[in-house]
């Protein structure tokens, strides 16, 4: 019986998008708001970790826990 190849699983390469000025009115908003970053995440189609980045470059709270 000959071996079948091992199928190699291709990861997906990460699309960077710059932040427009919208996308920064829409966080300053959802902070103001006080949205969980989850939901933020989902609405806006960026990771956590980007938008906690950004948060903390444009100086502004996020995931408020009250």
């Amino acid at each position: 019986m000959a071996k079948k190849a091992k199928k190699t699983a291709t990861k997906k390469k990460p699309v960077r998008r710059e932040y427009t000025k919208a996308d920064v009115k829409e966080l300053r908003a959802h902070s103001k708001a006080k949205t969980p970053v989850a939901r933020i995440a989902k609405l806006t189609k960026r990771t956590e970790g980007s938008l906690r980045q950004k948060a903390l470059k444009l100086g502004i709270r996020l995931g408020h826990q009250r």
